[in-house]
């Protein structure tokens, strides 16, 4: 009986430091992606350049910092540098649904519908039943005609 009470007793103290674990504040990265997140939604996009030009550096790593990047130079019209970054984004994961579906939208508005073809059927192949941003391409495509 004394066995089962010292078990119980050090599961709990176990526990208590995995939800004190859980509750921690968010770490500076995560930070920072929510900045450039608020800049994005604000459309602030010079702003979210910013703030995420600086978080690549330092996290070269992320292909969702990259894939942000190449949202707000995008939306400046900045086409070659969107470009750069949509490309280094799926260089880290080649399967970034995002960032296949902007790098597609890029080339769509620079007039190069055989590209964004392209990354088309490359997200119809990683979301074989439909995904959002397969949906999104596909129609950017469709009214570009």
């Amino acid at each position: 009986m004394c066995t089962l009470r010292l078990l119980l007793a050090a599961c709990l103290w176990v526990c208590t430091f995995a939800f004190a674990a859980d509750t921690s504040p968010p770490s500076p990265r995560d930070t920072e992606l929510e900045k450039a997140k608020t800049a994005i939604a604000r459309k602030d996009w010079t702003a979210a350049q910013a703030v995420l030009e600086p978080y690549t550096v330092n996290n070269p790593r992320s292909a969702d910092g990259f894939n942000l990047l190449g949202y707000s130079l995008r939306n400046q019209k900045k086409y070659d540098e969107s470009l750069v970054a949509y490309k280094q984004a799926l260089t880290l994961d080649p399967k970034h649904r995002g960032a296949h579906e902007y790098i597609g939208i890029a080339y769509v508005q620079m007039g190069q519908l055989d590209k964004a073809k392209e990354h088309l059927a490359t997200l119809d192949k990683i979301c074989p039943f439909s995904c959002e941003e397969y949906r999104d391409l596909k129609k950017a495509i469709a009214e570009a005609k």
